[in-house]
């Protein structure tokens, strides 16, 4: 690898505040005998440190979740383990789920902690992709259950990035480089970063609120690499700046797949299943993909369409180029999903459906409810970027149209 930066202490502390005392509980902060699910792999120690610290402080309870980490080059010789399990394991092995142990897990916890920190970008690279979304759909009780007590509002989860040589290097960046657009994003070189944050989401909550006030029926998305039709059907509300993601600049919604149609093209490339996937276009017709394309990992993202019920679409997000920090490419969605930079950005995802973008109670609501309004379900959820120049167009349930994103720019804020 190369050498190694490490952020100071102080900024360490403040990412694990932001997380522990704020995004979690949808920002209230983790609360007296709660319990966390943290995830770490190990080459974020001294994140795992600091988040560790801060939950016992805030006099929660730690499940640990602390995993290998793959070496940035690979040889069969000194094989990683998330790679050694695709390359060994039976259909049998592949399909087997813990559902004991998984539903004990959901259970026992409120919250869980997810930090990203990939030290191989390409760890999956040639793995049959039919193996990786056999392994993704065998989990996907997990995610329901998961969803389930998210929706009865017992459950709240929170993801962030800790940078590393391997995703620096993908960025283009040395690694100080890549942790100054996470500090800056983050806003973890200000004095109280959460009231920083608190602020962002007040302006999200705003621009929310007004697409919210709107009787929108469907959006037309038109660009130089688009044109694309989305209705958003019944009962859907705009959502942003929840905490589930640090950092989170959109505002999305989850749509009734349904009525997608048209073209797009997505121009950042999407780093997913350990492989990295470019030039992806794709083409809708009531609501399914047609048709796909990639110009590199086509044979991966097909057999992810292939899945059941990827080739619906599950999210549609906005992001206002002047709420965002992050102005350049990081290689890992969470950051991408969220950049700012000249035009924003605009993105969609394939696979499963927010629930809490619905406006009612979406803990009375049964499987067959959820079909009727058109909000899908997969064990596949991928968000698939543009930072290209769009005009959204929202059409009216009373006929009347108004453009609600021009370049990166919500038009009716000032």
């Amino acid at each position: 690898m190369a050498k190694d930066y490490i952020p100071s202490k102080k900024v360490l502390e403040n990412y694990a505040k932001v997380l522990v005392n704020f995004a979690l509980g949808s920002g209230k902060g983790v609360q007296k005998g709660e319990t966390i699910y943290l995830t770490v792999n190990e080459y974020a120690k001294p994140m795992y440190v600091e988040l560790y610290k801060a939950i016992i402080k805030r006099g929660g309870n730690v499940i640990t979740n602390y995993i290998p980490d793959d070496k940035e080059t690979y040889d069969k010789a000194n094989s990683n383990v998330s790679r050694l399990f695709y390359e060994l394991a039976s259909d049998t092995q592949l399909s087997y789920f813990p559902s004991k142990y998984m539903k004990g897990l959901i259970d026992e916890i409120d919250h869980s902690i997810y930090i990203i920190s990939d030290t191989n970008k390409h760890i999956l690279k040639g793995i049959d992709p039919k193996k990786i979304m056999a392994r993704g759909k065998a989990f996907k009780p997990y995610m329901d259950w998961r969803n389930h007590k998210e929706n009865a509002g017992k459950f709240t989860w929170t993801l962030a990035l800790y940078g590393t040589p391997a995703m620096a290097k993908e960025a283009k960046m040395t690694l100080k480089e890549y942790w100054g657009q996470i500090i800056k994003a983050c806003f973890l070189d200000k004095k109280d970063p959460i009231a920083e944050w608190k602020k962002v989401f007040k302006m999200v909550e705003k621009a929310q609120d007004k697409l919210n006030s709107m009787p929108i029926e469907k959006l037309h998305v038109k660009g130089p690499d688009a044109d694309l039709w989305v209705k958003l059907g019944e009962k859907k509300k705009w959502m942003g700046g929840s905490g589930r993601n640090i950092p989170s600049f959109e505002i999305f919604t989850s749509p009734d797949w349904r009525g997608t149609n048209g073209w797009i093209r997505f121009s950042e490339p999407l780093y997913r299943y350990g492989n990295l996937i470019t030039g992806i276009e794709l083409w809708f017709k009531d609501g399914k993909v047609i048709k796909s394309k990639a110009t590199q990992n086509e044979k991966v993202l097909k057999q992810m369409i292939a899945t059941e019920n990827a080739d619906k679409i599950g999210e549609y997000s906005l992001t206002d180029t002047r709420f965002s920090r992050i102005t350049k490419f990081m290689a890992e969605t969470l950051f991408d999903e969220n950049v700012g930079g000249k035009y924003g950005n605009t993105h969609l995802a394939l696979g499963n459906a927010y629930h809490d973008c619905y406006t009612g109670d979406a803990s009375q609501m049964t499987v067959e409810d959820w079909e009727e309004l058109g909000f899908n379900s997969s064990s596949v959820h991928t968000d698939i970027v543009s930072t290209t120049p769009r005009t959204v167009t929202a059409y009216m349930k009373d006929g009347t149209e108004q453009v609600i994103y021009k370049d990166g720019y919500f038009t009716f804020l000032k």
